[in-house]
């Protein structure tokens, strides 16, 4: 896609709704952001199905609505849009560079919004069946799975706190592991050894996710014996995958400060990186909430912390 401008003041790079509130607050403070998409607009909400704790939606609403609403509301106040991907990105001096296919964009300030994506099994069943009874997010999903059997994939520190967190929700929780031994902190090992709730199946792989997309979703796990190769069948309604998730932030890990786990370090209480006119903002660097509603209250930090620069460094805009 095309655009008729080659510099903004304010480019968004993501469009989750880190990025689209960022936008809208960005717009209504009359800068005029540029949101460049991504190949999955909207970010991981366009992949979930019903969102029932973003307020203001007390029936719920669909991920991909839901961000759609966002879109449109940004759209009003006046940001442009470009659905593709950043092949590159140039942050050594300012105005700041932004490669997009073969279109060059210059930004006196970047807001980073590319979030994090979560670490899946790669299997077929599992991309059919996400959001019908696989999901990779406890917080969001563990409340449609009261009174009902499920499992958690993961043996680290993830898939314990999960595994505890969704004991509130189900009948019984099921840990699948394919080692023999947790990795998680002995405190998270002590919580999930000792409730009764929760049963561990040690040494076993996830092959399949057994299920359909429309009623009554899915209804069990296939699972390998690491040792000795044979298969059973774990059955459940829900399964939660906690193998981790992955900062998207390979486009700026040669530029930007980050942490261990390669989520984008800010300064404390504001959305400033390393470099002076760059802006981070939701899952890309919260490594612990990662919500919708605290990725967008995030956005609106980065947007109000892009204005306040761009009025104290070069007056107003």
């Amino acid at each position: 896609m095309t655009i008729d401008r080659e510099h903004f003041k304010v480019v968004i790079i993501g469009s989750g709704p880190a990025g689209l509130t960022a936008a809208i607050y960005a717009a209504r403070a009359d800068l005029s952001p540029l949101v460049i998409e991504g190949i999955q607009p909207g970010g991981q909400l366009t992949i979930t199905t019903e969102v029932e704790n973003y307020p203001g939606f007390p029936d719920g609403i669909m991920g991909p609505q839901l961000m759609d609403e966002f879109r449109k509301q940004a759209e009003k106040f006046g940001t442009t849009f470009i659905t593709d991907a950043v092949s590159k990105v140039e942050l050594n001096d300012r105005p700041f560079k932004v490669h997009v296919d073969k279109q060059l964009i210059f930004a006196d300030t970047i807001i980073i919004s590319t979030g994090a994506t979560a670490q899946l099994l790669g299997l077929e069943s599992e991309r059919r069946l996400m959001g019908h009874g696989v999901s990779a997010c406890a917080t969001c999903d563990g409340w449609f799975f009261r009174d009902k059997e499920i499992a958690v994939i993961g043996g680290g520190d993830s898939a314990c706190d999960e595994a505890s967190y969704l004991t509130k929700f189900a009948s019984k929780v099921t840990i699948i592991h394919r080692r023999d031994e947790l990795r998680a902190s002995k405190i998270l090992q002590q919580r999930v050894l000792s409730n009764p709730k929760i049963d561990i199946l040690w040494n076993q792989i996830p092959v399949e996710f057994i299920g359909a997309e429309d009623a009554p979703g899915l209804v069990g796990v296939r699972v390998r014996n690491a040792i000795n190769g044979k298969e059973s069948i774990v059955k459940v309604q829900g399964a939660f995958l906690a193998i981790g998730h992955s900062p998207n932030t390979e486009l700026f890990k040669d530029y930007l400060k980050l942490d261990s786990t390669g989520y984008i370090v800010t300064k404390p209480d504001s959305s400033r990186t390393d470099i002076t006119g760059v802006f981070a903002c939701g899952d890309v660097k919260d490594s612990v909430y990662r919500q919708a509603i605290t990725a967008a209250g995030s956005g609106c930090k980065a947007a109000i912390d892009a204005e306040r620069f761009l009025l104290e460094e070069e007056g107003q805009p």
